[in-house]
């Protein structure tokens, strides 16, 4: 009897600057995402009559 292995395609691994790429996207995106929210926490501040300084 005649057994063949069947050979399975390696798995596709992202580059490291492609994985780095999307890292920095992510960071820069949760970074802004936190000033946008941290610019309407002063603006909301500012209504009430507070006072940032």
């Amino acid at each position: 009897m005649d057994s063949k292995r069947i050979v399975e395609p390696a798995e596709h691994k992202p580059l490291l600057r492609q994985r780095l790429g999307w890292m920095l996207v992510i960071y820069a995106g949760s970074v802004a995402a936190l000033g946008v929210f941290a610019m309407l926490i002063r603006l909301f501040m500012q209504a009430a009559g507070m006072k940032s300084h």
